[in-house]
């Protein structure tokens, strides 16, 4: 095996290349992979042609399988989900907001996993923006403000009934099936410093979408509160933008990195297969 690693040119995120990932990885390699993942927070493996077996074997090489509340599996796959854009849709971009995967969850995920089977010759690109950095250089005043704060997390914005993809988007044209609830209004407590749970690396932990409000506080000094840390935290030096291939599997870890989806591909299809890793409790 001749494993080569490559940082990416932005704050997060590295290039992995000497693995087939179609082929049973040895408990050492995985231990390495481990690491690179906690270190880099976003691992990019190209050129992997791998099947759905393969992707639901390498998934769990980092922890069991998680769930994805809102979004039904594909067929015959328990654990695989499938984000899909025809080329003529007019409907708004899946997750095109910063955010951290199912933060409202009393025990989040730890990673995802995506696979790029179709994508777009322009466009499409998934940003990331490293959270340990962005509370290591976060100023001392602002930090101050939020030590000790608990946010209140729910998914009501996107998955209520009268959320962003509920009942008024079942109308629109989406390739996309998501399952809105009234379970989305549910409420979960996290601290917005918290510890990363394998390095105990400190990170901000979520922001405004999935963030309702900081508890303890009035919903005007909360809502202030919140968009001084939305505008710090997403500053552009601490980004780093992905811009697909085919045949491309990207692990990232959501204790360290928001991300969102972007446009910017209309006239092409767009589809790729993802799993979820499980927090390890």
């Amino acid at each position: 095996m001749n494993l080569r690693v490559e940082k990416t040119d932005g704050a997060c995120g590295a290039v992995v290349r000497g693995l087939d990932l179609t082929q049973t990885l040895g408990v050492e390699v995985v231990a390495q992979l481990r690491q690179l993942w906690l270190q880099h927070h976003v691992l990019v493996f190209p050129e992997q042609e791998l099947s759905d077996d393969d992707l639901e074997r390498f998934t769990l090489c980092f922890g069991e399988f998680g769930d994805d509340p809102f979004l039904p599996n594909i067929e015959g796959r328990a654990n695989i989900v499938e984000l899909a854009r025809r080329a003529d849709e007019t409907s708004s971009i899946f997750a095109d907001a910063w955010h951290t995967d199912w933060s409202f969850k009393q025990v989040p995920p730890a990673g995802t996993c995506l696979f790029s089977l179709q994508v777009p010759p322009h466009g499409g690109d998934t940003g990331f923006i490293n959270q340990h950095r962005a509370l290591a250089e976060m100023p001392a005043k602002l930090r101050s403000r939020l030590e000790g704060k608990y946010a209140l997390h729910s998914a009501k914005v996107a998955y209520a009934p009268d959320g962003m993809y509920g009942e008024s988007d079942q109308s629109s044209d989406r390739t996309m099936k998501i399952i809105y609830s009234d379970e989305a209004n549910d409420v979960q407590r996290h601290p917005i410093i918290r510890r990363h749970p394998e390095t105990g690396e400190e990170a901000i932990y979520g922001c405004f979408g999935y963030i309702m409000a900081i508890d303890d506080m009035s919903k005007e000094d909360s809502d202030q509160l919140l968009m001084d840390l939305y505008l710090w935290q997403t500053r552009e030096e601490f980004q780093y933008s992905h811009q697909w291939q085919e045949k491309m599997l990207v692990v990232w870890d959501n204790r360290s990195v928001l991300h969102k989806a972007s446009g910017g591909y209309e006239g092409y299809a767009r589809r790729l297969h993802r799993t979820t890793i499980a927090e390890r409790v």
